[in-house]
Formats: C-alpha cells, structure tokens, sequence
C-alpha cells in the first residue's frame, strides 16, 4: 500500500514538472524612461534645465550628452554640490528663439529734396610789409610800410592764388583809414588761406614771412610782417621816420649841419674871389 502511494506521487510530480516545462514564459517588460522635455534657448540664448524627482548631476549630463566636469564648469558647482529639484541647471548657449515680426502697415517714404550748397561768402585780407627799424619784430605807430616785397595769397584747395606788391603810399580806406602801405586783397571766398611775404633786397626778415589765416564770411583780417636793413643797406642809406627830421636823428648834431653849410659858403666865395683875381 505504501509502495503505491510512493509510487503515484511520484509518478504525479514527474507529470507536473513536464507541464510547467510546456508552459510559454512571458517577457520581462521593457524599461520604460522618465521622458525629459527638450530645453529651448530664452531669448537671452541660454539654455536652461529645471530639475526634476530623481534627477542626479550625472544623468542630466548623459541625458544631454554633457561631461560631467563640463557640467560642473558650466554652473560653477564644486565636488560636493547636491541638486534637488525646481533647481535650474545651465546647459550651454545657443541662438536665442526666432521671433516673427508682426506684418504692420507698409510706411510710403518721402521724396528726398536734393540739398541745395549754400553760396560761399566773401572775406578781405590786409596784408602789410613794415621796415622794423628796431628789429623787434613788433610793429610801433613810427615804423613805416615797405615797398619792394612781394605778396602771395592762396587758399587751400588752389581756387585762389594772388599775388601784390608792397606798398608805402596813401592808408587803404578799407583795410585802415590810419594804416597806410596796407595791401588789400578783397572778395576771397571763405576758407582757410596761406600768406606769403618775400622782403626787397637789403632787408633781412624780423618775422615769419609765411602765415596761415581762416577767413570766414564779411570778416576782414590783418597780418603783418616785418623787415630791417642789413649792414650794409643801414650804411648807404640811413633810415628816417615819418615826422622827424635829420636832426632829430640820435647821433646827429645841428652844429654839424651849420658848420657844413659855413664850409660850403666859403668854398663859393674862394671861386668867386678867384674868378675875380684871373680877370684883372
């Protein structure tokens, strides 16, 4: 009895065993992976990650195919930094998002007017050569003008070049009723010009004898130069001031005029009483 019973259960458990080998055995299910939202760059181009439950530092980096260090660098994070979630995480940088205009109104532009050039405005230059009897380079009220230089005015861009000689005669009205010997140079276009003065020979220059002057519209502008006799111009003809005479010359004696004059008058009375003394 025993036997059989032995017997039948295990006859029984052999069966069993091939049953749950015939049975199909079902498929683990796939992983299935929390889905991350794709960043967008801000306006500012920034890319921005929010942390969410069972975010690390080194799965965002993998998600995004980041190294972790470049993680850690772009977000100033140490070794220990710890993130939880509503934490913002910098990505990188990328163009800022496109932003399509709104069609508005089509504006219809002006006609331009052709700018009209103003008409340049007219100017005059006095330009005066003076004898600088002191030599120091400034002009006193008892220095006269000099004749025999040349004058040479030009402006910048060529359109003007005039040239003059120098003047000791009558004051010019327009330049200075009181300053005679001034030349004028009148209705020169605005502008910048360059003066140029060449002194008489005998003369060396006090001054500079080149000038640059900006003439603007109804102005009138005064320059002058200055010359002295050398050596030997002084020795052969001495220099008079206007209103004195030779007398008032430092160095000069009225005494020397009137012995002169004596030496002369007896010269003639020696031919006379001469003349006189053959005919008898």
């Amino acid at each position: 009895m025993k036997t059989s019973l032995l017997l039948s259960l295990g006859l029984a458990a052999i069966i069993g065993f091939f049953a749950i080998l015939g049975t199909p055995v079902s498929a683990a299910p796939a992983a299935q992976f929390t889905p991350y939202p794709t960043p967008t760059p801000g306006p500012d181009g920034q890319i921005i990650y929010i942390v969410e439950e069972g975010d690390s530092a080194w799965r965002i980096a993998a998600i995004f195919n980041i190294p972790l260090d470049k993680l850690y660098e772009l977000n100033h994070w140490d070794k220990d930094h710890v993130i939880r979630p509503g934490d913002q995480v910098f990505l990188g940088l990328a163009g800022p998002q496109a932003v399509t205009p709104a069609a508005g109104p089509t504006s219809t532009p002006l006609p331009v007017n052709p700018t009209q050039t103003p008409p340049p405005g007219w100017g005059n230059l006095c330009v005066l050569l003076y004898n600088d009897l002191n030599g120091d380079g400034i002009r006193q009220e008892e220095e006269p003008a000099l004749a025999g230089g040349a004058i040479s005015v030009s402006n910048r861009d060529g359109s003007v070049s005039r040239t003059a000689d120098t003047d000791s005669g009558a004051p010019d009205s327009v330049c200075n009723a009181d300053a005679a010997g001034f030349v004028m140079f009148e209705t020169l276009p605005e502008g910048y010009y360059n003066i140029t003065v060449a002194v008489p020979d005998g003369y060396n220059a006090t001054t500079v004898l080149n000038s640059p002057a900006t003439l603007n519209s109804g102005q009138i502008i005064f320059i002058s130069f200055g010359a002295q006799a050398n050596a030997e111009t002084a020795a052969e003809i001495p220099v008079i001031p206007d209103g004195q005479s030779l007398s008032a010359i430092p160095g000069r004696s009225p005494l020397l005029g009137i012995l002169g004059g004596a030496i002369v008058l007896f010269g003639v009375g020696l031919g006379v009483y001469a003349a006189l003394l053959r005919r008898r």
